[in-house]
């Protein structure tokens, strides 16, 4: 595996609400060829490079800035032919995933469903949060699968959807990962609030515990 840091991007505005930095782990999945390198590299440096060797996986490590915070965003880029096992690492090891599909390959579509079934099995449903983005979209005459169909898969998944074109450049493909940094923050969220309603009724039954022990004792 390859890792890379990448200069810090301004694409939001301010440096951050409270001054602290936050952290976020994405992977990109899909098939060969949907265009997951040309993402990243694209969200990463705002260039479209043509040819990517898919066999290569790498880590990118990114400071940008996102609805005024500050984030420290790694990026994982899968390789196409990733065993499952490999891929339960990647799953476990990420906290977003950008699923991918080329609007020019319905099997490529069709995967979306069993990616999203694969990441709920290892991560449980829960803790799943997802943004589908369908690739060259400039590809007109070459389409098999419409914004419809993909719009309606979203609905059934209950996530975020964009169409691109990675290849010219449209903000969608930015919007896309910063959606998913926006998902993985609330979900973050909700499970420290969680926690800390968890710790507080421990720690009264503990209180109560204790309170009833020494009325015990008393009597």
């Amino acid at each position: 595996m390859i890792r890379l840091t990448v200069p810090a991007q301004n694409l939001g505005s301010g440096n951050g609400s409270n001054g602290k930095m936050s952290e976020c782990k994405l992977v990109v999945l899909g098939n060969s060829c949907v265009g997951k390198s040309a993402a990243v590299v694209r969200f990463l440096t705002n260039r479209f490079i043509w040819e990517y060797d898919p066999t290569l996986e790498c880590t990118y490590r990114h400071q940008t800035t996102v609805d005024n915070d500050v984030m420290t965003v790694d990026i994982l880029d899968t390789a196409g032919g990733d065993t499952d096992n490999h891929r339960e690492g990647q799953i476990r090891w990420g906290e977003g995933f950008l699923v991918m599909y080329s609007v020019t390959d319905r099997q490529s579509f069709d995967q979306v469903l069993r990616i999203k079934s694969f990441l709920d099995e290892i991560k449980k449903a829960r803790n799943v949060s997802i943004v589908i983005l369908g690739n060259k979209s400039d590809l007109e005459h070459e389409r098999e699968v419409s914004y419809e169909e993909g719009e309606k898969l979203s609905e059934e998944l209950a996530c975020a959807f964009y169409e691109t074109s990675i290849c010219l450049g449209d903000r969608n493909v930015y919007e896309a990962f910063h959606e998913l940094v926006r998902e993985v923050r609330r979900r973050k969220m909700v499970d420290s609030k969680q926690r800390r309603r968890s710790s507080t009724s421990q720690q009264m039954k503990q209180v109560l515990k204790g309170m009833f022990t020494k009325i015990n004792n008393i009597h």
